[in-house]
């Protein structure tokens, strides 16, 4: 290294180079000293042969405990390398060590309910509704549905299910009728927890509607043929005929169904599948995504470190249904010992910003719609949020990658070391890979993998990654390879450094005269013009083209604008073939159950309006 450092001071120029890399410490001085000799021309029209038996590995791997500054893949495959271990915990054997460590630190505080929860408290309410499950007949593999809200019972709900060895399944709160009488079918759910009602949502009424005996059944007998595998509905916040009240659960357990418990414990597995999560069903029904113990437990766990997480106070706005706020909050909570604020049961961009100031909140998790509606607030500027650092959203990307937005300054948390970063891998990228896992970018037809800063389909492989679609080995076998790989649909690429750049989805991609456009390229650069608050992309079908491109623009409050203004915007800006040929202004869009904005919805009228 000293012979490559003493190059630098001499005015040479190579033409080929033949390098011997022996050792692993040498990798990383290695590529920093060729950059520095490569800019500054010394190995310009240079061909460098690399001969060495520890770098090939170079290739591939990326040390993200910081992070990746040292060029180290040449082609679309990267793997995640870290000196942290995956975590060989189920779920409650992990809230249980937190909590003997840290067994007075708040755990929870759910501001509307003015309920707050010590890391001991939660541990014990936790002990006793897994206690209750049992004694109400709920046993090992059992599928309960958790259908409601941000409330505390719902996070209590999410590790006494996991400690009994029940399998928790996430169901949407704004699902209605038909959409939960498919879901609970599609899983055979035994039992499920929700409130009486809550606004629009007449929780009881529907589940009366699809089982008519319920009101003269005995609490967990109730039998349905629209339901045949429900027998208990326990409801938060009221005793209703034919079922369990809360109180009942947490009073159910006796000394015997906490022996029962304690027995379930050495049965458990961290590859036991303990939740599932419904798709948004954008491309067809719902499937049920089974994760296990492993899953959960490690994304809470790499999350945390890659995001700092040490004593943080998190202002918890997204939902518990998604897999933001059950794993990304409640889970984290969990394993790191922070304290999670949840501001209400259902979103108020002004009740976070009040639990922001009022809790001295330090982080704020969100979409990016709550965070534009957040600092959209007319009284915005009387809050003190001086407490918040930082906050994360997630975006049209696997769960397992992670990109982060920061209000003041932009920089990278890591166990408390604040690095900067280049600032377009920060607002460009979703960043590189968490530890333990593997990337690449292939070419969906061919299934090769791609050269980098290509664009093909990102596939994962890892902890991550979830067992199965519940009971539907079709399903499963389309989004996983023979190696199993996981195809995540998203159109990516990965540069030499790991970063990872998503262009869009495969189903959203239009296909205008031969060329393929993907529209979220399209989407982000509009979201430059001054007066665009939001705009959502689509393709809609030309006789000539065989698609043309489609914008919906929202604008911003007291603007005006014209399909020409933003058609003359693009010029010179955008390639000619992905300016849109149709603009039509919007003053919402159409929503899936799961919140996120529906293009076939979009679609629809346009093509009725054009037509």
């Amino acid at each position: 290294c000293t012979q490559w450092e003493r190059l630098s001071h001499f005015p040479l120029s190579f033409t080929r180079v033949h390098i011997c890399i022996n050792s692993w410490s040498t990798h990383s001085i290695f590529w920093e000293i060729l950059s520095d000799l490569r800019a500054s021309g010394t190995f310009n029209n240079c061909l460098i042969n690399v001969n060495s038996s520890v770098f090939p590995s170079f290739l591939s791997a990326i040390h993200v405990d910081g992070p990746p500054n040292v060029p180290t893949l040449t082609t679309s495959y990267a793997h995640g390398v870290s000196s942290e271990s995956l975590q060989s915990l189920t779920v409650g054997k992990a809230l249980r060590l937190t909590t003997e460590r840290y067994p007075d630190r708040e755990a929870v505080v759910f501001v509307q309910s003015g309920i707050r929860k010590t890391f001991a408290q939660f541990q014990n309410d936790v002990d006793q509704a897994a206690a209750g499950l049992v004694a109400l007949g709920l046993k090992k593999g059992d599928r309960l549905g958790m259908w409601g809200p941000n409330t505390y019972e719902w996070v209590v709900i999410q590790y006494a299910t996991a400690k009994a060895g029940i399998i928790m399944v996430s169901v949407n709160p704004a699902y209605q009728l038909q959409e939960l009488e498919y879901a609970l079918r599609k899983v055979q759910c035994k039992a499920i927890v929700c409130p009486t009602q809550f606004k629009t949502q007449k929780y009881c009424d529907m589940l009366r509607q699809l089982c008519p005996g319920m009101d003269t059944a005995s609490p967990g007998g109730i039998k349905s043929s629209r339901l045949p595998d429900l027998s208990t509905v326990i409801l938060t916040d009221s005793k209703q005929p034919g079922t369990f009240s809360w109180t009942d659960l947490m009073e159910a357990g006796s000394s015997d169904h906490f022996n029962q418990l304690q027995d379930i414990q050495k049965t458990l597995s961290f590859d036991d599948p303990i939740n599932i999560q419904f798709t948004s069903g954008t491309t067809g029904s719902p499937k049920g995504a089974a994760l296990s113990h492993h899953n959960i437990v490690n994304n809470a766990y790499f999350i945390g470190l890659r995001m700092g997480y040490q004593w943080r106070v998190i202002c918890v706005p997204v939902p518990f249904y998604h897999c933001f706020g059950s794993v990304g909050g409640g889970i984290v909570m969990g394993l790191h010992g922070i304290t999670m604020v949840f501001p209400s049961t259902g979103y108020d961009g002004r009740a976070n910003l009040e639990a922001m100031q009022n809790e001295k909140c330090t982080f704020v998790y969100g979409t990016p719609t709550m965070y534009i509606d957040m600092l959209g607030q007319p009284d915005l500027a009387k809050f003190d949020i001086s407490s918040v650092q930082t906050g994360e959203f997630r975006h049209l990307i696997c769960w397992i990658i992670i990109l982060y937005i920061y209000w003041n300054t932009i920089k990278y948390i890591y166990n408390n070391i604040i690095q900067y970063i280049l600032i377009t891998r920060k607002t460009e990228t979703v960043g590189c890979i968490v530890p333990h896992t593997e990337a690449k970018v292939v070419n969906p037809t061919t299934g090769f993998t791609v050269p980098l800063g290509t664009q093909g389909e990102l596939l994962i492989r890892g902890y991550c990654v979830m067992l199965e679609y519940w009971q539907d080995e079709a399903k499963t076998r389309e989004c996983f390879t023979k190696d199993r790989w996981y195809k995540t649909g998203d159109i990516a690429t990965l540069d030499e450094f790991g970063y990872c750049k998503i262009v869009g989805r495969i189903k959203d991609m239009v296909i205008r005269g031969g060329e393929n456009i993907y529209p979220a390229e399209i989407e982000q650069f509009l979201h430059t013009h001054p007066k665009i608050q939001e705009a959502q992309v689509i393709g809609v079908k030309d006789e000539r083209m065989g698609e043309e491109v489609c914008a919906c623009i929202k604008l911003k409050a007291g603007q005006e604008c014209t399909a020409e203004e933003i058609k003359n915007y693009c010029k010179g800006q955008i390639s000619h073939y992905k300016i849109p040929r149709y603009i039509t202004f919007v003053e919402s869009y159409p929503l899936t159950v799961s919140g996120k904005v529906s293009k076939k919805k979009c679609w629809a009228p346009f093509t009725q309006t054009q037509g």
